[in-house]
């Protein structure tokens, strides 16, 4: 997935347990296969992962702050109210 903008936020869904993971990359293809091949392992054990959601940024400040919400309880409403028909 290229992108003109260098810093993506994601989430993830796991096909696992069905939760959400949220991360920040500078290489959202090569993340995505860290996560789904366990080379990360804070998520190895759920996975598969599905890319469901993601945000590029041209700053890396603002990237990192849109992670930091995200994974806040507003943050998580907030995605889900966004995302309504991908995150029952």
């Amino acid at each position: 997935m290229s992108s003109p903008l260098p810093f993506c936020v994601y989430v993830l869904r796991s096909h696992h347990d069905g939760g959400l993971y949220i991360g920040f990359t500078t290489d959202m293809d090569r993340r995505l296969d860290e996560h789904n091949s366990g080379k990360s392992p804070s998520t190895a054990p759920r996975r598969p992962f599905e890319l469901v959601f993601c945000e590029f940024f041209l700053v890396k400040g603002d990237a990192q702050r849109r992670e930091e919400y995200l994974k806040t309880s507003s943050g998580r409403r907030a995605l889900k109210l966004m995302c309504r028909e991908t995150l029952p």
